[in-house]
């Protein structure tokens, strides 16, 4: 077993290769550093990403299995698409990207525990300002924010982190208005990194490490046609009818 390697104060070199990565568990690849955003894009650069408890140092992480949806063939299924044809929710981008990352980070329904804490907050936030971070909101006919998604992006890759649902099917429409948005600047792929029963019954593939980085390494240093800092304005309004198209 490789010995845990401890985070230093460099950046990229800092990272061990990413082989190193520990087997149990799984993708643990080196622990300690800070939440900077130089570190944080150095990390994303290479496929490495933070997922720790609060009170634990930072822990990084490259999983040996990437859940990724390959945009091409990422579609909803004909019971999705028959009930959002009558859908009248809409779609919005970066109106209040911490507030969707507090919701993604409350305690669930089913007893599982938030892990997006204050320090998370505050670097992601710092991620969002410089362009790099995006959150993706679900409003119902009132107005009310009732699912989204955030996801951080460098170059033409994007990291979908995390998503939350305040109704049925409201992260459903956050994700597929996401890989529509990435359709439009031809985004082939998006990661959402570690691979779980709901993600599988969504569409995702079960990427290698290898085939991952191999992917990452064309997509990170792309200048897709992003507009500024926030989606806002360039994302527009969208109706979740629309999706039912996609």
């Amino acid at each position: 077993m490789t010995p845990l390697r401890a985070c230093d104060g460099r950046l990229l070199r800092d990272f061990p290769p990413t082989w190193q990565a520990l087997r149990d568990p799984p993708g643990l690849l080196c622990i300690g550093g800070d939440l900077s955003a130089e570190r944080l894009l150095a990390g994303y650069r290479r496929g490495i990403f933070p997922w720790y408890a609060q009170g634990e140092p930072v822990l990084w992480w490259s999983p040996p299995e990437r859940a990724v949806f390959e945009l091409d063939a990422f579609a909803p299924s004909r019971r999705l698409r028959r009930w959002l044809r009558h859908c009248d929710w809409t779609v919005r981008a970066d109106l209040d990207f911490v507030e969707v990352m507090r919701e993604c980070g409350r305690d669930r329904d089913d007893g599982g525990r938030g892990w997006i804490f204050a320090d998370m907050l505050v670097a992601y936030a710092r991620l969002h300002a410089l362009g790099h971070a995006h959150s993706i909101e679900v409003l119902d006919a009132s107005g009310t924010r009732i699912g989204g998604v955030y996801a951080v992006t460098l170059g033409a890759a994007c990291f979908a982190e995390s998503m939350f649902s305040r109704r049925s099917n409201a992260s459903k429409v956050a994700l597929y208005a996401l890989a529509a948005w990435l359709r439009r600047h031809d985004i082939p792929i998006f990661d959402a990194q570690l691979p779980n029963p709901h993600l599988h019954a969504l569409g995702m593939s079960v990427w290698s490490r290898s085939r991952f980085e191999k992917q990452l390494s064309s997509l990170v240093d792309r200048c897709p046609d992003w507009p500024g800092a926030a989606w806002t304005r360039a994302f527009g309004t969208l109706r979740a009818a629309e999706l039912a198209e996609a």
